[in-house]
């Protein structure tokens, strides 16, 4: 493919508040290359979950655009999938495979055979292969997320978008679910837009760090991140400092993408 798979140029995103404009997003440009991991990273009220509902095509840019493909977003589809935070995002009424299969059946047009063997498959791999039958009222969080993870990747989206899905996890569970994502993400290799606030975790998942600034949010910085899959380690601390210094406002801006 030539060019990147994703492009937003000038976006900006406003709400109408009253009699005025609340701007939530300006001026925001970025590449994405297919097979990416890119993490958006900044406080909250930054726009991240914004930019992500802008690029799943469930909110239209005031100004700018999103292309993917060279071709403008304006709806979404089943190129992009969307893991939010929420736990209760399963039909309550259905077993954790028949979570998965339905979603794999209906997005892809497979029998309900082989929709459940996909699922079957994709359930093992989040660590899930004793649940299939649980109703999502009988799972911890963690394990709910689990499933939603497994819907996302079982569709095959090209682009999988998480919007600080781990964030109201306890430490063992959030590191556990980022150390899964990784292992699907070297299986899937498909491109990843995470939001998180946390540098942690945009340090560990991501190779490419978007930095935000508060509202309107605009994109500070994209870094590189060689530290990508390695935790705690003492040459990621300069990088560390970078980070917090541009969150917190001391570092100048540099050039978006």
């Amino acid at each position: 493919m030539i060019g990147p798979l994703l492009r937003l140029a000038q976006v900006g995103v406003r709400y109408k508040l009253g009699a005025s404009d609340f701007v939530a997003v300006k001026d925001v440009s970025l590449e994405v290359a297919a097979g990416e991991r890119v993490m958006l990273l900044g406080p909250s009220g930054c726009g991240k979950s914004t930019l992500l509902k802008v690029i799943a095509g469930f909110q239209a840019p005031a100004t700018g655009e999103v292309l993917m493909h060279g071709r403008r977003i304006e709806r979404p589809g089943p190129d992009r999938f969307v893991v939010f935070q929420e736990f209760d995002q399963l039909f309550p009424w259905k077993t954790v495979l028949g979570n998965v299969a339905d979603c794999i059946r209906l997005t892809r047009g497979l029998s309900r055979a082989e929709a459940t063997r996909k699922a079957i498959q994709v359930l093992d791999m989040v660590g899930l292969a004793g649940y299939h039958g649980f109703y999502p009222h009988t799972l911890s969080g963690g394990m709910k997320q689990r499933v939603g993870i497994a819907r996302a990747w079982s569709v095959d989206p090209e682009i999988l978008l998480m919007d600080e899905p781990f964030a109201a996890l306890d430490a063992q569970t959030r590191a556990s679910l980022q150390d899964e994502t990784v292992k699907i993400w070297h299986r899937a290799q498909r491109t990843l837009i995470f939001v998180t606030h946390s540098i942690d975790e945009a340090l560990f998942l991501g190779g490419k760090i978007v930095v935000m600034g508060r509202a309107p949010g605009r994109v500070q910085k994209v870094l590189d991140n060689p530290y990508v899959e390695i935790r705690d380690r003492p040459e990621s601390a300069a990088l560390r400092h970078e980070i917090r210094a541009l969150l917190a406002g001391t570092e100048p801006a540099g050039a978006a993408a």
